[in-house]
């Protein structure tokens, strides 16, 4: 009999070496997660660092040396995933764990988890932090209809384009439109947002949420300055509603 594969929330950003897991992740969570010798991540590095934070609060049932931790990344090949659910699928239980937030979500694991419902592996997500519902949560944006958008194009005739695009989507279906950056390029993004979309449309910008330097400012696009808000290197999720 399978095994289940069951998706880890991860926390958001990098606490504090204080701060306990146990913030942001429920017991239930944490006392499965704490039981399990196979992982699949995206970086085994920083998945023994998770481990290590998580038997602060939920003792583990084996020592992080003996648990079994392979990658799962933008760089593993298609033909290499039914290898990472071959334990799974003769009887152990496994975990995927993802590098911030909800597995599968913005996030290299959502083929694994189609590949495990193809292999009639029983798939279970377990509760914890996504960036994107709380940024819609504190936004005060259309929580009825919103859509995420993933990355925007870096080139900035391309990023123009998409943002007209995403604001007449939202204004003719009254949907918030969501969508991530890289840190660095969150005033760029910042100053086409204010070049190209109109000054009536509501801006929302969330960062470094369930982090004690969280932040979450709504205005109108005419009422940002690039100083409202200190963006650089910050992890940030955008939301649009046009007006």
């Amino acid at each position: 009999m399978a095994g289940t594969l069951f998706l880890i929330p991860n926390t958001l950003g990098k606490r504090d070496e204080s701060d306990p897991v146990i913030d942001v992740l429920p017991a239930g969570v944490q006392q499965i997660a704490a039981r399990l010798d196979y992982l699949v991540a995206e970086n085994a590095k920083t998945a023994r660092a998770f481990l290590k934070k998580l038997g602060e609060t939920a003792p583990l049932t084996h020592a992080i040396q003996q648990i079994e931790i392979r990658e799962l990344n933008v760089n593993t090949k298609s033909d290499a995933l039914d290898a990472l659910l071959d334990p799974i699928a003769t009887g152990r239980d496994g975990g995927l764990l993802s590098e911030a937030g909800v597995p599968a979500v913005a996030d290299p694991g959502a083929d694994l988890v189609r590949l495990a419902h193809s292999r009639n592996i029983k798939v279970r997500p377990l509760v914890g932090p996504s960036s994107i519902l709380l940024a819609v949560m504190g936004s005060g944006l259309n929580g009825q209809s919103f859509a995420f958008n993933g990355y925007l194009p870096v080139d900035a005739d391309e990023r123009a384009k998409k943002l007209r695009d995403l604001e007449q989507r939202s204004r003719k279906a009254q949907q918030t439109q969501v969508w991530i950056e890289t840190p660095y390029r969150n005033g760029a993004l910042l100053d086409a947002l204010r070049q190209h979309c109109s000054g009536t449309t509501l801006l929302s910008i969330a960062v470094d949420l369930t982090l004690p330097s969280e932040t979450i400012v709504t205005l109108p696009i005419s009422a940002w300055r690039p100083d409202r808000l200190e963006l650089h290197k910050r992890p940030a999720i955008f939301s649009l509603l046009a007006q």
